[in-house]
């Protein structure tokens, strides 16, 4: 098990320096050059001590303290364990994409609470939605697909795609 922060750019508005991107609320992101780096230092070890971070980036320990919590708080960033699915017990991961007719955000909502929809996105192109599956094995996926997800109210069709291996998975796009 290894610890991550996932991040992306939100609104700071002590910083000049925009991204194409939105955060949550619409607003245009923004973070200054130290929350980068402090994000960075996050990135490289999530248990990474303050005062490490701090000399790293020119800050106090507790002004570290400070700007990670406001990062935290403001939905910045989140620092987790992330585990490989296979040595927890996952043996089947699967991306499904979904063709919706109705209300997409209804049935991104319903997909949104089930347990093994680890990514739910609403999409342009063929689908409407791509969901990524964690099952425990073929069986469970073939229960969460056929007796679920085809059971919400709009959901018109799915295509599956099995995981066969499992080549790259990172969280360090946040500061790029």
């Amino acid at each position: 098990m290894q610890s991550e922060v996932v991040a992306s750019r939100s609104a700071d508005p002590r910083d000049s320096r925009e991204s194409p991107r939105e955060s949550r609320n619409g607003s245009s992101p923004h973070l200054d050059a130290v929350s980068l780096a402090i994000i960075e230092q996050l990135q490289e070890d999530g248990r990474r001590p303050y005062a490490a971070i701090g000399k790293a980036v020119g800050l106090s320990e507790a002004a570290v303290r400070q700007r990670v919590q406001k990062l935290l708080d403001q939905g910045v960033m989140q620092i987790v364990a992330v585990t490989d699915p296979l040595t927890v017990g996952f043996r089947r991961q699967a991306m499904v994409g979904i063709h919706v007719e109705g209300d997409v955000e209804s049935v991104a909502d319903a997909l949104t609470a089930m347990p093994e929809c680890e990514y739910v996105v609403m999409t342009a192109g063929s689908f409407d939605l791509m969901v990524e599956i964690v099952c425990e094995d073929d069986d469970h996926l073939l229960e969460v697909i056929n007796r679920r997800i085809r059971a919400i109210p709009g959901v018109r069709s799915t295509e599956s795609f099995v995981y066969l291996k499992l080549k790259k998975q990172t969280y360090m796009w946040g500061t790029r």
